[in-house]
C-alpha cells in the first residue's frame, strides 16, 4: 500500500494534495473530506483509507458539466483542521461541498466556520441528512448555502450551473439569513426522480483523478481499484446508516452487468488494475443481483483476468446452492466481506440482521472451502449485550479462524466499538429512552496503544473513535481491552500467513 506522507511532507507540497482541478482556471468547487480526527495532534498511522467515491462521483459528474472542480481528501492525506482549512482557502474556491459524516462532523464544523467570507458552502451526506435542521442551525455552517438530502451528482452540478436553481431541486433546503426560516426546493412527481435518483447506468465512471489512493498498488503487487455497483441496501440493521428505514426515499437500483464489466476493462486498460473491491451493499447481497452479474463475468471471462472481492450478505449466501459459489470462485471472488456482528443469537435478533451464528459458521465454511476468503465485521458495546455475549462473539472469532486453519480460504476479523449513528433504528431506540443527542455526537478518537495493540491496529487506526458511553453490561474498559486484543491476534494471524505464503 502507498506509504503516507509526513507533516513536513504535507506542509511543503499542499498545492499538489487538491486533486483533479485545473490549475490555469478559477475554481468552481473544492469537494471536502474532512479528517476523522484531527491528524495535527496525533499522526495517523495507517497508509491507506477506504477513497472517497461519492465525493468523486460528484466532482465527476460535475466536471462533465464543464465546472472546474477539485477534491481535498484531508483523511487520505492525514492532515490537521488548521492545515485542511489553508488549503481551502488557498485555494479560494466559488464553492466549497462537504460530506457530513456523525464522526467528523465537528471537525467538518471547524473547518466551515473559518473558510473566507466569499466562499458559498454546501453539505450533504449522512448526517446532513440525518439532521439538516440542526446542521442549518449550527452558527459554524451559517454560510450554507444549500443543504442537500441524498445523491448529489445532478443537483450539485444545476448549483454550480446557478445558485438560484435551488428553489426549483427537491431534497435541497437552506436558511433564510434573514427570516432565519428553513426554505427548501419544490419539484413534484416525474420531475423530481432524475434528481433524486439518477440513472446510474447513465452516470460517467468516476475519474480516478479525484482520488488520492485509487486505483493503488497492494501488497502483493497487484494494482486494485475500488468500485460500487449499485445503491441503496433493502436491508433494516439497527446500526447502519444505509438502514432502509433511514433512507425512505432513496430508490435502489443496480447497475447493469455490461455496465460494471466495461468499467473494469476501462480501469484495466487505463491503469493496470487487476483486483477490485465492490463496496456496496448490495452486490452480493441478493440473488437477483448476482446471477445476471454472473452470467456477464462468464461471458466475459472475468475469472480470468481480475480477482475481486465484495460485501455479501449472510442469509442471502446461506440461501445460495453449490452450484452458485462455485460460479462465484471460478469467476475471481477473492474474498466476501460479511457484517457478522455478534456471536449471540440474542444480539443479532437485537440488531434485526435476521441470521444466526450458525447460518455464519455454514457460510464462512462454504466460501472457506472453494477458496475464497471471508472478512467478517463484528461490533462489541451494543445496547443490551451482556458479558455473556461479549464471550460469545469472541468464542464465536476463535472458532472462525479454526475454519480457516484448516480451509483452503482465509478468515480474517475486523472488531470494532459500538457508535451510534443519527437516523439509524439504534439511534431512535437511545433517545426514546432517554439518551441525549448532544451525548451520542460526542465522538472522540480512542488510542488503544496502551492496549499493547499499536501496530497491529495500524491497518484500521483511524475507525477507532467513540462516544465514551456503555450501551451495554460490558464494562468500555473490558470491553476496549477485549477489541484491542482481537485485533492483536488477527494482526499476528496475518502477518504469520504472508511468512509462510
Amino acid at each position: 500500500m502507498p506509504a503516507q506522507p509526513s507533516t513536513t511532507e504535507h506542509q511543503q507540497t499542499t498545492p499538489d494534495l487538491i486533486t483533479g482541478a485545473d490549475p490555469s482556471r478559477p475554481l468552481d468547487a473544492l469537494f471536502v473530506n474532512a479528517p476523522l480526527r484531527d491528524y495535527s495532534l496525533r499522526p495517523r498511522v495507517n497508509d491507506y483509507t477506504l477513497p472517497v467515491l461519492g465525493l468523486a462521483y460528484i466532482a465527476t459528474y460535475a466536471a462533465r458539466a464543464g465546472h472546474n472542480v477539485g477534491v481535498l481528501d484531508a483523511e487520505a492525506h492525514g492532515l490537521g483542521v488548521n492545515q485542511a482549512l489553508a488549503i481551502v482557502n488557498r485555494a479560494r474556491p466559488r464553492w466549497v461541498g462537504m460530506n457530513l459524516l456523525a464522526p467528523t462532523y465537528e471537525l467538518s464544523a471547524r473547518i466551515a466556520e473559518g473558510l473566507d467570507q466569499d466562499i458559498a458552502l454546501m453539505v450533504g451526506g449522512h448526517h446532513a441528512k440525518a439532521m439538516p435542521q440542526r446542521i442549518l442551525a449550527d452558527p459554524r455552517l451559517a454560510r450554507t448555502s444549500a443543504l442537500v438530502l441524498g445523491e448529489g451528482e445532478t443537483r450539485v452540478a444545476a448549483l454550480l450551473d446557478d445558485e438560484s436553481r435551488r428553489t426549483e431541486l427537491p431534497g435541497v433546503m437552506w436558511r433564510d439569513r434573514l427570516l432565519g426560516t428553513t426554505a427548501a426546493g419544490i419539484a413534484h412527481g416525474r420531475d423530481a426522480a432524475p434528481w433524486l435518483a439518477p440513472n446510474i447506468n447513465e452516470l460517467p465512471f468516476v475519474d480516478r483523478v479525484y482520488l488520492t489512493q485509487d486505483p493503488y498498488r497492494a501488497d502483493d503487487g497487484r494494482t486494485e481499484a475500488n468500485i460500487v455497483g449499485s445503491r441503496g441496501c433493502p436491508y433494516d440493521c439497527g446500526f447502519c446508516g444505509a438502514a432502509v428505514s433511514a433512507n425512505p426515499d432513496i430508490t435502489i437500483r443496480t447497475r447493469t452487468p455490461e455496465n460494471i464489466v466495461e468499467e473494469l476493462h476501462r480501469l484495466h486498460t487505463d491503469h493496470g488494475a487487476t483486483a477490485f473491491r465492490f463496496v456496496d451493499d448490495l452486490f452480493l447481497g441478493a440473488a437477483r443481483v448476482i446471477r445476471p452479474t454472473m452470467r456477464a463475468f462468464t461471458d466475459h471471462r472475468i475469472g480470468e483476468r481480475y480477482v475481486w472481492d465484495a460485501t455479501g450478505r449472510i442469509n442471502v449466501l446461506h440461501r445460495a446452492d453449490d452450484d452458485l459459489l462455485d460460479t462465484l470462485a471460478r469467476n475471481g471472488l477473492r474474498e466476501v466481506a460479511l457484517g457478522i456482528e455478534s456471536g449471540s443469537d440474542r444480539m443479532l435478533k437485537a440488531m434485526d440482521k435476521r441470521i444466526t451464528a450458525e447460518m455464519t459458521a455454514t457460510v464462512t465454511r462454504r466460501l472457506l472451502q472453494r477458496g475464497i476468503g471471508v472478512k467478517g465485521y463484528f461490533i462489541l458495546g451494543y445496547p443490551g449485550e451482556r458479558l455473556a455475549d461479549l464471550k460469545a462473539t469472541v468464542r464465536h472469532i476463535h472458532n472462525l479462524w479454526g475454519l480457516g486453519d484448516t480451509l483452503p480460504g482465509t478468515f480474517r476479523a475486523s472488531v470494532f466499538e459500538f457508535r451510534p449513528y443519527p437516523g439509524t433504528p439504534v439511534w431512535h431506540q437511545l433517545t426514546a429512552a432517554g439518551h441525549a443527542p448532544d451525548a451520542l455526537l460526542a465522538y472522540g478518537d480512542v488510542d488503544l496503544t496502551d492496549q499493547g495493540a499499536d501496530e497491529s491496529l495500524r491497518d484500521r487506526d483511524e475507525f477507532n473513535f467513540s462516544v465514551g458511553i456503555q450501551f451495554g453490561d460490558v464494562p468500555l474498559p473490558l470491553l476496549r481491552s477485549t477489541l484491542a486484543g482481537l485485533a492483536r491476534e488477527q494482526h499476528a494471524r496475518t502477518h504469520q500467513k504472508e511468512r509462510s505464503a
